[in-house]
C-alpha cells in the first residue's frame, strides 16, 4: 500500500539556524520543482510577525545561492504561517491545531535542540496532533545508549515506528546512495566482497576548518558522537551489509541493523583521540578540555563475511583537506609470479570511492611497463560520477519524509545497536593527543593502522591517477 502524502508541514524551530541554513533552501528547491503544495506552519518562541518570517526565509534563500525563480519564492512565502509559543505550554499546541485547519496528515519537523524532543513529542501526543501524522527528528538521536533508548521509548509511545523519520542528512547525499547502488547493481563485485579477498577498509572524513563558533556544542559532543557513530557508521553499513532479501527499504534497514549488531564493541586501545592546536582557546571551550576534535578507530565486524577484516575510520577538524573517501584494499596475489606483483611498498589493488568533494569510483590494477622485463606500475581505472542538477540532501529527505518514503532514514534498532558499539569508550578512553592544524591528525593514529599498512590521505584536488 502506497503511503499517503503529508498535507501540511509543521516546522518547530523555524527561527533557528538549521531552518535558515538548510530547511528553507530545501523548501525553495521543492517549490522550484513545483513539488511543494502544502501549508507550512512555523513554530518558535519569539513573537514574530508573519512578515518577519517571510523576510527570514527570503534572506536564507538569497544567502544560500540566490533567488533565481521569483514565482517559486512567491509561492513558498504564500504557504507560510506562524505560531509563537512555549513548547511546555499546551496552549501552543492548541494554536498549532487551529493553524492546521482541515489538514489531517501533518508532518512535524523538530528542528530544535535534542533536549526539547521529548517535550514536543509528548505535547503533540497530548494535543491529538500525532494521529495519522509523521514526526521528523534531527540527529543526534541521544548521546549514549541509555538516552537513545529513552528517546525511542518516548517517540514510539506517541508515533508508530514507520511514522518516525530520523534524519541524518549524510544519507541524502547522492554519493552515499551510490555506494548501495554500485554494490548491488554490478555482479563483478560480489565474489570478492568478503574476508577472503579484502584485507582492510578505510574511511576518512576530513575537514580543513575548526569548530567555527560551535565550541559549546563540541564540548558536549566531540568527534566520536558528532561524526563517527552516525555518519561514518552509516557508510560502513552500506559497504558491509548483506544483499537485501527483496526490493524495498524495509529489507535494506534489516541488513544495515545486522551490521551494527555484528560490530565488536570498542575498547580504549581501538581508539586514538586528538585535539587540534588552539582548540582550547575557542569560545565556550573549557580551559583544560579533553574533548576530541579528531578520532581514529579500528573496528571489527564479527560476521561470516567480514570476520577478521579491520575497518579503520577517522574524522577530524583542522586537517589537511576537506574530503570523504573510502579505500577498500584487496589482498595481494597468493603467489609472487613477478618480482613486483606483491608490493613491499605502496598498496595492493584497491577500490576507492571518492564521496566528497565530487563523486568518483576508481579501481587500482597493475599494468606491465613496455620492455622485456616483467615489471609494471599500478594505475587507476577511474570513473567520474558528477551529475549536474543533483538534489540537495535536505531537499531529498524532506520530500521523502512527507511522502512517507523511509528508505533514507534510520530505524530504532539500528540507532541503538550503533550506540552499543561506542558505549564502552564514551567515558573510558585515553586522553586526547595534540596535533597541528593542517596535518592529518596525531602521530598515534598512524600506529593504530601500522599492522595493516598506512592511512590513505585524500588528494587535495581529485585527478585520475
Amino acid at each position: 500500500m502506497t503511503p499517503s502524502h503529508s498535507d501540511a508541514l509543521v516546522l518547530f524551530g523555524v527561527t533557528g539556524d538549521l531552518a535558515h541554513k538548510m530547511i528553507f533552501p530545501a523548501l525553495y528547491a521543492l517549490a522550484k520543482r513545483r513539488a511543494l503544495k502544502v501549508p507550512i506552519i512555523g513554530v518558535a518562541f519569539p513573537k514574530w510577525s508573519l512578515a518577519q518570517l517571510r523576510n527570514r526565509v527570503t534572506d536564507s534563500i538569497r544567502r544560500s545561492g540566490g533567488i533565481d525563480d521569483r514565482r517559486a519564492l512567491k509561492h513558498l512565502l504564500s504557504l507560510l504561517s506562524y505560531v509563537s509559543g512555549d513548547y511546555n505550554d499546551p496552549g501552543t499546541f492548541t494554536k498549532i491545531r487551529q493553524a492546521l485547519g482541515g489538514a489531517q496528515r501533518p508532518a512535524h519537523y523538530l528542528a530544535i535542540p535534542p533536549s526539547l524532543f521529548p517535550t514536543v513529542i509528548t505535547g503533540l501526543g497530548a494535543a491529538n496532533l500525532a494521529n495519522n501524522a509523521r514526526v521528523i527528528v534531527e540527529k543526534p538521536f541521544g548521546r549514549d545508549l541509555a538516552s537513545a533508548r529513552e528517546l525511542n521509548r518516548i517517540a514510539t509511545s506517541v508515533f508508530p515506528e514507520d511514522s518516525i523519520f530520523r534524519i541524518d542528512h549524510f544519507l541524502g547525499k547522492e554519493a552515499i546512495m551510490n555506494i548501495l547502488y554500485f554494490r548491488f547493481a554490478n555482479s563483478f563485485l560480489e565474489p570478492i566482497w568478503n574476508r577472503n579477498y579484502i584485507a582492510s577498509v578505510q574511511i576518512t572524513l576530513s575537514e580543513d576548518f575548526g569548530v567555527q563558533n560551535r565550541g559549546a556544542f563540541y564540548e558536549s559532543a566531540g568527534c566520536l558522537r558528532d561524526v563517527i557513530q552516525n555518519h561514518l557508521f552509516q557508510v560502513v553499513a552500506l559497504l558491509a551489509m548483506e544483499p537485501p532479501a527483496y526490493q524495498g527499504f524495509g529489507a535494506v534497514h534489516v541488513e544495515k541493523a545486522k551490521v551494527f549488531q555484528a560490530m565488536r564493541p570498542l575498547r580504549p586501545d581501538d581508539l586514538v583521540r586528538g585535539q587540534y592546536a588552539g582548540y582550547r582557546k575557542e569560545a565556550n571551550v573549557a580551559k583544560h578540555s579533553d574533548v576530541e576534535t579528531f578520532c581514529a578507530l579500528r573496528l571489527y565486524i564479527d560476521s561470516w563475511r567480514w570476520r577478521g577484516v579491520p575497518w579503520y575510520l577517522r574524522s577530524g577538524k583542522c586537517l589537511a583537506d576537506t574530503a570523504l573517501e573510502v579505500l577498500v584494499e584487496l589482498r595481494p596475489p597468493p603467489q609472487e609470479l613477478f618480482s613486483d606483483s606483491v608490493p613491499t611498498t605502496g598498496r595492493a589493488n584497491y577500490l576507492r570511492f571518492r564521496l566528497s568533494p565530487g563523486s568518483a569510483v576508481a579501481l587500482a590494477a597493475r599494468v606491465k611497463r613496455a620492455g622485456k622485463e616483467f615489471i609494471g606500475d599500478q594505475r587507476e581505472l577511474y570513473l567520474i560520477d558528477e551529475q549536474p542538477g543533483e538534489e540537495m540532501p535536505y531537499e531529498r529527505l524532506l520530500g521523502d519524509a512527507m511522502a512517507g518514503d523511509g528508505a533514507l532514514f534510520t530505524r530504532e534498532d539500528a540507532v541503538e545497536s550503533a550506540w552499543a558499539v561506542v558505549e564502552p569508550v564514551l567515558k573510558t578512553h585515553h586522553r586526547v593527543r595534540p596535533y597541528k592544524r593542517g596535518s592529518w591528525g596525531p602521530k598515534e593514529a598512524a600506529a593504530l593502522i601500522a599492522a595493516d599498512g598506512r592511512w590513505h590521505n585524500p588528494k587535495p584536488k581529485e585527478t585520475a591517477a
